[in-house]
């Protein structure tokens, strides 16, 4: 049985993602002054400013994502939880991905907790949702599950 520690992170977790999906300012609660964030193609950045920093390219990009969390897989250990997922979205340009249809849309993020707060959040993923890097698909695509 999970403990209360693990409870909480769980729960910030969960608020984290329908905050980013809602587009919410309150987001930015969830974290330290000081939480030190780091997202592919942008690298680390520290404070409230980075999140913001990412939130703001992503944004250019996103039209809108979702992050099914209930189907998320949970490992906590310490004050850190990783978190295993898939989201679905659309880009400005009006391309859809969805995990299990599209190459893109797997991600693991792993937050660090100081109290009941993100001192630290990783997030790893390919951020190519479009698939338009097709040089890197170094298998090919055909036949392949998503």
């Amino acid at each position: 049985m999970a403990n209360s520690a693990d409870q909480i992170a769980v729960t910030v977790a969960k608020e984290y993602f329908a905050r980013l999906d809602a587009g919410s300012a309150q987001l930015l609660d969830l974290f330290t002054e000081d939480a030190q964030i780091y997202f592919p193609k942008f690298g680390i950045g520290r404070g409230r400013s980075a999140l913001l920093d990412v939130l703001a390219g992503l944004g250019g990009a996103i039209q809108s994502v979702q992050h099914p969390t209930e189907s998320f897989v949970y490992t906590h250990a310490g004050n850190r939880l990783a978190v295993e997922g898939t989201t679905r979205g659309v880009l400005k340009t009006g391309t859809r991905w969805a995990a299990g249809e599209t190459p893109a849309g797997r991600f693991c993020n792993v937050f660090e907790f100081r109290g009941n707060l993100i001192c630290r959040m990783h997030v790893y993923l390919d951020p190519d949702y479009a698939g338009d890097d097709k040089a890197r698909f170094l298998w090919g695509t055909e036949g392949r599950s998503w």
